[in-house]
């Protein structure tokens, strides 16, 4: 005979169940990890007993479960647009939103696919992007029940405003589920950090669309360096190609000729990266004729040069170091990180206008004020890995800017510290592990090269059909080496 306490008897209908719904999360309730760690011995006597008993029975009857049907992720994204339609058309043209800080009308931007979940039959999770009717753009976290075209919202809540966040989220290693967790008690590893060394898989796909004719395709070749050491796992490519030597910035880029043959193929990369944190580096003083140098969309001189000596006031007189530092700081008090509007070409005087743009918009701005009172500056792009996760889609390129002072190259990451203002000491003069750099510089010319003239920046692919850049849908992914 086996005695069970009464509170361990109480644990049986759910000692088997999945993790439940509670907070808009899939997370074990704390009332059930109290009762689990205060009765495990009782529970592990009865759950021994059931054994024996079960080895004993003389009949087994296996109960069939029906297979669930797995959802794919384009069809959940698919619900999402449904579901926010509906509702918009429902509320005269705005979709509401709705938690305990906010009461909006908003109209939607995109859906994250990257970070699009389905967290089990019929229960998904999904990052929106959502602009309000005075241009604010917002991250809402989206929690649904139900089949695409057919689902409930059950929570929705505000995650980021212009990029910067209200809470963090942190995975459960044991059963991958996720959980929020207050900014203000999150960690560097939360708030997109990894210091030291970090070692990932990077994998850049790129989707050729249906061609009529002729096309030709630019793709950066990621390289190592004495940060990263990088080494190309795999190539598959649909055709013909050469390696592009573009000699200022010293990088590799991939060209190849395709045709309507190639309609449809994909270009896909695979790297193995170990990269280590950045920080303050020995180098030879820069090339004036290019660091100090006005680029298209990234002038210098003009109203930048009477912005950089009004932001500096007295400091003019000061260090190199002193006088990025207050540029630095110029960037993050001004302006607003903001994927709206006419962002992401690193245009400076939209920069200087605007006040807003997402990262190459911070650095391109950055680098017109600090090129403007002789600071050597130069611009990088490639893609941030997530530090909270292990695997999965990655939203998107991210670059970044470097300085000299004091026969150093100094990194910043000026939208990153916009965004985490706890951060915004550590992003001047350090770049985190979890990165891998793609190209660097802007007006890279190479030959063959576009009829357009020089590519601005190259992260994404630069297609070109008929002598115009035509967008090619390109996603990138990655695995830490750790779950390899």
């Amino acid at each position: 005979m086996i005695w069970l306490k009464q509170e361990a008897i109480q644990l049986l209908p759910i000692i088997h169940k999945r993790p439940f719904f509670t907070n808009s999360l899939f997370i074990f309730s704390a009332q059930f990890r109290d009762m689990y760690r205060k009765n495990r011995n009782s529970l592990f006597a009865m759950s021994t007993g059931l054994l024996l008993l079960a080895c004993q029975a003389e009949t087994k009857v296996e109960e069939k479960v029906a297979p669930v049907k797995k959802v794919a992720i384009a069809e959940i994204e698919e619900g999402i647009k449904d579901f926010i339609a509906q509702k918009t058309e429902e509320n005269g043209g705005f979709f509401p939103v709705k938690d305990e800080n906010h009461d909006l009308k908003m109209k939607l931007v995109r859906v994250h696919t990257e970070y699009l979940s389905n967290l089990g039959p019929k229960r998904h999770f999904a990052c929106v992007d959502l602009v309000d009717e005075s241009g604010e753009v917002y991250d809402v976290d989206f929690f649904m029940e139900g089949e695409p075209g057919a689902m409930t919202v059950t929570e929705t809540t505000v995650h980021k405003l212009n990029g910067k966040p209200f809470y963090s989220w942190k995975q459960n290693k044991e059963d991958k589920t996720w959980y929020r967790v207050p900014l203000e008690q999150s960690n560097n590893s939360l708030l997109g950090v990894v210091e030291g060394r970090d070692s990932f898989e990077f994998y850049y796909s790129v989707q050729v669309p249906k061609l009529s004719g002729p096309a030709k395709i630019w793709i950066p070749l990621a390289e190592s360096d004495d940060f990263q050491q990088v080494e190309i796992r795999s190539i598959d490519l649909p055709g013909s190609h050469q390696n592009l030597k573009e000699k200022v910035n010293g990088n590799t880029i991939l060209f190849m000729d395709l045709g309507p043959e190639d309609s449809g193929k994909s270009i896909d990369i695979s790297y193995s990266v170990d990269r280590k944190e950045k920080g303050p580096y020995d180098a030879p003083a820069p090339d004036p004729e290019v660091f100090l140098a006005s680029n298209i969309l990234m002038p210098k001189g003009g109203r930048f040069e009477e912005i950089a000596k009004e932001a500096l006031g007295p400091k003019i007189r000061e260090s190199h170091l002193i006088q990025a530092r207050a540029l630095y700081d110029y960037i993050i008090d001004n302006m607003r990180y903001m994927k709206f509007g006419d962002f992401g070409r690193g245009d400076s005087n939209y920069a200087c206008d605007s006040k807003t743009g997402n990262c190459t918009e911070f650095h391109s701005f950055f680098i017109s004020l600090a090129r403007s009172v002789n600071i050597p500056a130069r611009f990088a792009i490639g893609a941030s890995i997530p530090s909270d996760r292990n695997e999965g889609g990655i939203d998107g390129y991210h670059c970044w800017a470097e300085f000299y002072a004091d026969g150093k190259w100094w990194p910043v990451d000026i939208s990153e510290a916009n965004k985490y203002t706890a951060l915004a000491t550590y992003y001047f003069g350090r770049h985190p592990a979890n990165r891998i750099e793609l190209s660097r510089g802007r007006d890279l010319q190479v030959s063959p090269g576009p009829a357009s003239g020089p590519i601005n920046f190259l992260a994404y692919p630069y297609l070109e059909i008929d002598g115009k850049e035509v967008k090619a849908q390109s996603t990138f992914s990655f695995q830490r080496s750790s779950d390899l």
